[in-house]
């Protein structure tokens, strides 16, 4: 059964109804995180850097509660579980959709990732995007720039609230390694605070991964 938020008794009651009518309704900020750490930890278990990144932004996702909340029919949606949605590059340089199911569990993750990755590479599963379905949220890869900013693809003509994500290329600095991060909400959904809630518990993570990872 679908849950809603009773936005007539919301602390952001007037913050929801004055930035749901915007043209351009969404705010983003780009940040650059020290992902040293969980480069060196992944590499250690010969892991995927990219899909530890996937999985760090996606499960602190689930445990922030505005980035699970939705547009739907102008209420707001709360969805119990969200997802991952990625752009995976091709030989020919192409690229096709890959879909994540959001799990605590790393090395379940992990393998899962690589098998849609592949899949995606490989043309075995559709380009076509699922549009229809909100409870994702939609990653991107750059890892020919070390951006400073970044500016997604929308469509105006939807009641898109989905989070965007976009991750840059890595750049060393003495003992670090500065990891460019995009974040993209809707500003009817949630304020600077709640994302920034989010980036801070996103950088904890990429400095203490062993938690989110378990046993090496």
């Amino acid at each position: 059964m679908a849950t809603y938020l009773d936005t007539d008794t919301w602390v952001r009651r007037e913050a929801f109804e004055y930035f749901r009518s915007f043209d351009k309704p969404y705010f983003s900020v780009c940040v650059r995180l020290d992902a040293a750490p969980l480069k060196a930890a992944v590499a250690a278990r010969g892991q995927s850097f990219s899909l530890a990144s996937l999985f760090l932004s996606l499960r602190l996702a689930n445990l922030h509660e505005p980035f699970r909340y939705r547009l739907e029919g102008g209420r707001v949606r709360v969805h119990d579980e969200v997802h991952g949605s990625t752009t995976v590059l091709r030989a020919d340089e192409s690229f096709g959709f890959c879909y994540l199911d959001h799990t605590p569990h790393w090395p379940s993750f992990h393998a899962q990732g690589h098998a849609a990755m592949e899949a995606a590479r490989m043309r075995s599963a559709s380009f076509e995007p699922r549009v229809e379905q909100n409870a994702l949220l939609h990653f991107t890869t750059l890892p020919w720039l070390h951006f400073t900013s970044f500016s997604h693809a929308r469509n105006w003509g939807r009641e898109d609230s989905v989070p965007k994500l976009a991750f840059g290329r890595l750049q060393g600095d003495g003992g670090r390694l500065w990891l460019p991060v995009s974040v993209d909400v809707h500003h009817a959904l949630m304020d600077g605070v709640h994302l920034g809630r989010y980036v801070q518990a996103l950088e904890a993570a990429m400095a203490e991964p062993a938690p989110w990872l378990g046993p090496g």
